[in-house]
């Protein structure tokens, strides 16, 4: 079954960090041993980094016109900086490897299926 992970961490370190996360990655030559694992199970089938929530845009139509606003539809104290969508026999290994992923340390992560079809 397929399920989405959200990553999700506090907003004001997630603007902080940008430039920090670059530069590490650099360092380490991008090595994550999470998606590492994850890879080399066959668990993880895409995933990615998200760009700030400064950056983004929300589209609403309503009577056939079109609004968009800048940032993100809510305002809240976290943000979602990445996903994954995983292939895990059950919600139960889905939670198992969320659990794993360094971000859950500071963050969260929740974790969804997909309707089947």
């Amino acid at each position: 079954m397929k399920y989405m992970m959200l990553v999700c961490v506090d907003a004001a370190g997630f603007e902080a960090d940008e430039d920090a996360e670059d530069a590490r990655d650099a360092e380490d030559g991008g090595s994550f041993p999470w998606l590492d694992d994850v890879i080399a199970r066959g668990i993880r089938l895409d995933g990615d980094r998200l760009r700030p929530p400064r950056e983004a845009k929300t589209v609403q139509v309503r009577d056939g016109e079109v609004m968009v606003s800048d940032g993100p539809f809510a305002e809240t104290k976290e943000v979602i900086c990445g996903f994954d969508i995983l292939e895990c026999a059950d919600i139960d290994e889905a939670v198992q490897v969320a659990a794993a992923h360094p971000v859950a340390a500071f963050g969260r992560i929740e974790v969804r299926a997909f309707w089947p079809g």
